[in-house]
C-alpha cells in the first residue's frame, strides 16, 4: 500500500506501525512520525531508565532521541524500525553515560580514586620494569577483576557498557574494579619493592 492510499484511511491512530513507518519515509508531515514515536515511548523510556538510572535524565533522553530519530529516519535504509530505534536509543544512552563519566568521577574522587599511585602508573610513561610489573599483576587478578579493569581503564567502557558486555551486576562491576585496583596496588608495590 502506498503513502497516498494510506493517507485516505483517515485517522492516523488507526494505522499500524508498519503503515506509519511507510508514511514517515514518504511524507514530509511530522504527524506520522510523532504518532509512530509516541507508540514506542514506553520502550524508549524504559531503556533509558535502565541505562541512566534517573527518571529526569531518562525523560530528557526520550526527547533528545525523538529529535535524533526524526532527523535520521529518512536518511537510513531501515528494515525493522523497532530494532533500529532500540539500537539508536541504547547508543544515545551509552554516549550520555560516557560524557557524564568525567564529571561523575570528579564528584566521587575520594571514594573511587583513592589510589593516586595506581592511576599514575596506568597513565604515565612506564619504565620496562613498571610495565612488566603491571602486566604481571594484571595476570594475577581473578578474571572478573581483570576484565572489569581492562574494560574500564584500557577500553574506556562505562559501568553500563561493562554490565552489558559481561552480564555482571552494576554493584559487582564497581566491586571488581575497586578490589582489583587494591590488589593491583599491593601486587605492584610488592613486585617493585616500593616502600
Amino acid at each position: 500500500m502506498t503513502g497516498k492510499e494510506l493517507k485516505n484511511r483517515g485517522d492516523i491512530t488507526a494505522l499500524s506501525n508498519d503503515e506509519l513507518f511507510v508514511l514517515c519515509k514518504e511524507e514530509k508531515q511530522p504527524d506520522y512520525f510523532g504518532e509512530l514515536y509516541r507508540r514506542y515511548i514506553p520502550m524508549v523510556y524504559g531503556l533509558c531508565l535502565k541505562y541512566l538510572g534517573d527518571e529526569d535524565e531518562a525523560q530528557d533522553a526520550v526527547m533528545d532521541i525523538f529529535e535524533e530519530v526524526s532527523q535520521k529516519i529518512k536518511r537510513y535504509d531501515i528494515q525493522n524500525f523497532h530494532t533500529w530505534l532500540y539500537s539508536v536509543a541504547k547508543n544515545h544512552c551509552l554516549l550520555r553515560l560516557r560524557k557524564a563519566k568525567q564529571s561523575f568521577f570528579v564528584k566521587i574522587d575520594d571514594m573511587v580514586m583513592e589510589n593516586g599511585d595506581f592511576f599514575t602508573l596506568l597513565d604515565k610513561e612506564k619504565s620496562d620494569e613498571e610495565e612488566s610489573a603491571l602486566m604481571f599483576c594484571m595476570s594475577e587478578l581473578v578474571e572478573e577483576q581483570r576484565k572489569s579493569i581492562e574494560y574500564f581503564y584500557y577500553e574506556n567502557k562505562s559501568y553500563a557498557d561493562i554490565v552489558s558486555i559481561t552480564g555482571y551486576t552494576l554493584e559487582k562491576v564497581k566491586s571488581y574494579i575497586q578490589n582489583g585496583k587494591r590488589n593491583l596496588k599491593n601486587c605492584i608495590t610488592r613486585v617493585l619493592k616500593i616502600e
